[in-house]
């Protein structure tokens, strides 16, 4: 069995520049924590695997394609591959959404400007 906790995992280098951490990194699936602050957001970007989002902490806006909601806490977000999707903070509280890519990309996300 392995255990990991949030705290003792290391925040990765990201193109994001943002408080993200892999706590889960197989062949299989990826399984990453975002903290984004008030006023941060992520990189519009194309994944080219299939990718669920589910919002642990704080309510955010979540764009897939040319669609665009605002979610909070204990909902699930879908995004299927090769769909340009980004995630913005325009709350007064952080926002922490869990990220699951199954399977494990084996091809660079590509970022849209």
């Amino acid at each position: 069995m392995i255990i990991k906790k949030l705290r003792d995992t290391d925040i990765m280098k990201t193109a994001h520049n943002v408080d993200a951490r892999n706590l889960y990194n197989s062949e299989n699936a990826m399984i990453t924590i975002i903290r984004l602050k008030p006023g941060q957001s992520l990189k519009k970007h194309i994944t080219p695997v299939d990718v669920a989002f589910y919002v642990l902490e704080g309510t955010g806006i979540v764009e897939v394609g040319d669609e665009t909601e605002t979610v909070n806490k204990d909902t699930l977000v879908e995004s299927p591959k090769d769909i340009v999707h980004c995630w913005f903070n325009e709350s007064d509280e952080d926002l922490v959404f869990m990220i699951i890519k199954a399977p494990r990309p084996n091809k660079k996300t590509i970022f849209v400007a």
